[in-house]
């Protein structure tokens, strides 16, 4: 419109001061001012109301100066007829400019509402492309889809999407035709020409209508038959991508929808890439999970293995030994009696240690007992002070349990009695010679307290918070240990639906409480 305007407005202009001229030479009975609505009229087509206005007002001025020439030329004679006719003229001058200033109002609205349809049109097809693009998170169906997608959103005769992850690799190039839905992928170097147009800077879409200034687009166009081109960057991570749509000619508005589609699909490709390497990743961590738990199967089975050779053997000693100390092979002398009996709790240390390993194992693995039996927690009590008081007298540690009252929970047996011997074994370990253990059993309401109490060197204020960590406890500051007595203490606690505490007595020692419900609680909550 703003090109033709020009070339309307020279022609109206040229008609008027003709028509004006005829007007002068003819008399002033012949009507010739009638020819000025010519110009007025032919305005219209520029859609200009300030030009159709100009030309009324040159119309009037020219009918008023045409009209007095027509009279000095008669001899200054102005006929009554031609008079009104010369009103008759301006009145239709005004009219048609009139009319011609409301058809330009309505060419306007109509062109509007074009333009709008055009737009909503372009917008459907737009949002229709990048729902078909961001329809897969799979990266080949992306860049294939956005390249048939583009050719269709701007009416192109041909499209191809080149990708180059970098420059050591060759690109891949992804091709489209119209009228077909088939979309080429091809692997090999760019034209010279391509080259050039893909290493230029920039991200906007371009549109190359006069390649004659730009003769790398000019051999681009050439090779592909075209006299347009749209260039736009379609960018994801280190990957740069480049979408190229030839055409005879673009509708107007491609390059703007062209630019959205490709921001839109740049955020797809991105998804897409990210979603791979989440996959990916995945799959590391799946392979690495595998081998994980191969590794940890094998070190649990070496643990069994391990466990079950040590505890033969220490269970054939400890019988041999405790055959000797009851006079089985005879009388022994009092200095060999003393090292056998340091030899057996130095071998129950050891048979602890192994029970301590095979439950960590178990439970590590998920193969924890699943028994759930009444035990009786008083014997018990008396088993575990019966099977490590010769660890105390040979520490020099009083031992003694505190278990009257009738105390049962349900769970297993040999759990249970491990838990007790962990704390009861730690409270000796961490007794001076003359100190004294206590193991208490003390039944309140629906729980039982298990209570290992001693009067000896206590635990470091420090220590406490990691106490029943996986080798966070073990012995006192000052000893050794494994660090996993107390943890699977914690364990069992756990599993039963108790925990386990720590409080430190005064003077000195330490408190370590099992709280378990009782059975009667137990089976009540199901």
């Amino acid at each position: 419109r703003m090109k033709r305007l020009p070339a309307i407005a020279a022609l109206c202009y040229a008609l008027i001061v003709v028509a004006w001229i005829v007007d002068l030479l003819t008399p002033q009975l012949f009507v010739a001012a009638i020819l000025l609505n010519g110009p007025i009229a032919l305005s219209g087509l520029a859609l200009s109301t300030r030009l159709t206005a100009a030309l009324v007002i040159f119309a009037e001025i020219a009918n008023v100066v045409a009209g007095y020439v027509n009279g000095v030329q008669a001899h200054n004679h102005w006929d009554p007829i031609a008079i009104g006719d010369r009103i008759l003229s301006a009145a239709s001058f005004l009219l048609v400019g009139y009319l011609t200033t409301r058809a330009q109002e309505y060419a306007r609205d109509a062109g509007s509402a074009t333009e709008r349809a055009r737009i909503a049109t372009g917008e459907k097809t737009l949002r229709r492309a990048l729902e078909a693009v961001r329809s897969t998170l799979n990266v080949e169906l992306v860049l294939r889809t956005s390249v048939r997608e583009a050719l269709a959103l701007v009416e192109g005769d041909e499209a191809m999407l080149v990708v180059r992850s970098s420059q050591l690799h060759l690109p891949d190039i992804y091709r489209a035709t119209r009228g077909s839905r088939e979309v080429s992928v091809e692997r090999h170097s760019l034209e010279p020409a391509e080259a050039s147009l893909f290493a230029r800077p920039g991200n906007d879409a371009v549109l190359t209508v006069a390649p004659g200034d730009d003769p790398v687009a000019r051999m681009v166009l050439d090779a592909h038959h075209a006299a347009a081109m749209l260039s736009v960057r379609i960018t994801s991570g280190d990957a740069s991508a480049m979408l190229l749509v030839f055409a005879k000619q673009f509708p107007r508005g491609a390059e703007r929808l062209l630019q959205a589609f490709a921001e839109g699909a740049s955020v797809a490709l991105s998804q897409a890439w990210l979603f791979m390497q989440l996959g990916f990743r995945n799959e590391q961590i799946a392979a690495q999970k595998d081998a994980l738990e191969d590794r940890s199967r094998v070190i649990r089975d070496i643990v069994y293995a391990l466990a079950h050779d040590l505890r033969t053997p220490l269970t054939a000693q400890n019988v041999t030994m405790q055959q000797a100390l009851d006079g089985a092979y005879g009388p022994l002398p009092e200095q060999y009696r003393d090292v056998l009996r340091t030899t057996l709790a130095s071998n129950a240390d050891v048979r602890r240690l192994v029970e301590t390993l095979l439950l960590v194992a178990r439970f590590e693995s998920g193969e924890s007992s699943s028994l759930r039996e009444k035990v009786d927690l008083h014997r018990e009590a008396e088993r575990t002070v019966q099977e490590l008081r010769p660890i105390a007298d040979v520490r020099g540690v009083h031992l003694q349990v505190s278990a009257n009252d009738s105390a049962t929970v349900m769970g297993d047996q040999g759990e249970l009695r491990r838990a007790m011997a962990n704390l009861v074994a730690n409270a000796i370990e961490a007794t001076p010679s003359g100190g004294s253990v206590v193991l208490r059993v003390q039944p309140r309401e629906e729980q039982i307290d298990i209570v290992v109490e001693d009067d000896g060197y206590g635990v470091p204020e420090e220590r406490r918070a990691t106490l029943f960590q996986r080798f966070g406890g073990g012995v006192v500051s000052f000893g050794g240990g494994t660090g996993l007595g107390l943890y699977i203490v914690r364990l069992i606690a756990e599993k039963l639906g108790g925990n386990v505490a720590y409080a430190a007595r005064e003077p000195h020692g330490s408190a370590f409480t099992i709280t378990l419900p009782s059975a009667g609680a137990a089976v009540a909550h199901g």
